[in-house]
C-alpha cells in the first residue's frame, strides 16, 4: 500500500513531462488507472492528479495511450464526488483528451467524429458534465459549459436544426399546412 502511494505521489509531484515515456515503459500506467477506478477516496485523488498532469504534459501517442489503459471512466466516475479540486482535476484531463481527439476528428481520423467524446458520453460523462453547469464552484461551472460548448455545441444544434434534404425541403412532418377550403359563407348547421 505504501508503495502505491509514493508510486502515485512521484507521478503527482515530478509531472509527466519528465518521465512520461518510461513511465509507460515501465508498465506504470495501467496500475495508476486501476487505482483511479478502485482504490479508496484518498488514494482516487491522488491517481486522479497523476491522470490528469499526464494528460497535460504528455504527447498526443502518449495521451492516446492512456486512453487505451482506460483513464476516461474513473476520470468521468470522479466527477460527482465531493471534493471540488479533484473534479476540476478530472474536468481537465477529460478536456486534455478531448482535445487529442478533436485534433483526429480535424485531420479527417475516425469518420470526423471526435471519439473520445464519444466515449465519455458512453461513459455517462457527457451527463455527469452537463449536471456540473448547475455545480456550486464557478470554476467548476465554467469549465464544465466551456467543454459542452467545444466538444458538443454541435451535436446540440444538429438536433436542434435538422439537415434540410437535396430538394430544400425538411425532413419530418408537417401540420397545419394542407388546410381543407371552406366553403364561402362556413358551414351551416342546424
Amino acid at each position: 500500500m505504501a508503495l502505491r502511494i509514493l508510486l502515485v505521489e512521484l507521478l503527482t509531484v515530478i509531472g509527466f513531462n519528465s518521465v512520461s515515456q518510461a513511465v509507460i515503459e515501465a508498465n506504470i500506467i495501467l496500475p495508476l488507472v486501476h487505482l483511479l477506478q478502485h482504490a479508496e477516496f484518498d488514494i482516487k485523488k491522488e491517481a486522479a492528479w497523476a491522470i490528469s498532469n499526464a494528460t497535460s504534459g504528455g504527447s498526443h501517442d502518449q495521451i492516446q495511450f492512456l486512453v487505451s489503459q482506460g483513464c476516461i471512466k474513473p476520470l468521468c466516475d470522479l466527477l460527482i464526488c465531493p471534493d471540488p479540486r479533484i473534479v476540476t482535476v478530472c474536468l481537465e484531463g477529460l478536456e486534455n483528451i478531448l482535445k487529442v481527439g478533436e485534433a483526429d476528428k480535424e485531420m479527417g481520423m475516425n469518420e470526423g467524429i471526435n471519439v473520445y467524446a464519444h466515449v465519455i458520453d458512453e461513459c455517462d460523462g457527457l451527463d455527469k458534465i452537463e449536471n456540473l453547469q448547475s455545480h456550486d464552484n464557478n470554476e467548476i461551472y465554467e469549465k464544465a459549459v466551456k467543454i459542452l460548448e467545444r466538444y458538443w455545441a454541435e451535436e446540440e444544434e444538429e438536433e436542434q436544426n435538422p439537415q434540410e434534404n437535396g430538394n430544400g425541403n425538411q425532413q419530418g412532418f408537417s401540420f397545419g399546412t394542407n388546410q381543407p377550403n371552406l366553403p364561402p359563407g362556413g358551414f351551416k348547421f342546424g
